[in-house]
């Protein structure tokens, strides 16, 4: 898939119904980065989350299906990163490339922090909090 060069922000949400109508919403932070504009107009793309079948489908290329399989963190790597939601034991969850799941403890939903990866598995990766950054950095 060719990604924009125009991409402002990228999230994942939820389609909720409300009063007959389906919404999403806009994380907060995405206004106070300054990427987006209320009252604005905007194009929206909607994608599905890859399922287990996309993921592993046996029409990719050799060398791309290998990629695909190498998971995109390594340990001691830092990055900064929304949570995007909390899971059932009460840690922070966020996704990177593709999807990849990065479990860090000590976090709020809709937090922005920078974290250390500390342990890569084959589909998830742990990480903990190096700064909590202020959404207007």
């Amino acid at each position: 898939m060719e990604i924009s060069e125009q991409l402002r922000c990228l999230f994942s949400c939820k389609v909720e119904e409300r009063n007959g109508s389906y919404v999403f919403e806009v994380p907060e932070q995405e206004i106070h980065f300054g990427d987006l504009q209320v009252q604005e107009p905007y194009r929206v793309a909607v994608l599905p989350l890859p399922s287990i079948n996309e993921a592993n489908t046996n029409d990719a290329d050799p060398q791309t299906e290998q990629a695909s399989q190498t998971p995109p963190v390594e340990e001691g790597e830092q990055r900064t990163v929304e949570i995007e939601d909390i899971g059932d034991q009460g840690d922070g969850i966020t996704r990177v490339e593709r999807g990849f799941v990065v479990i860090v403890p000590d976090t709020k939903q809709s937090e922005r922090v920078t974290i250390e990866i500390t342990d890569v598995r084959e589909n998830v990766a742990f990480a903990e909090v190096v700064e909590r950054v202020s959404y207007y950095e």
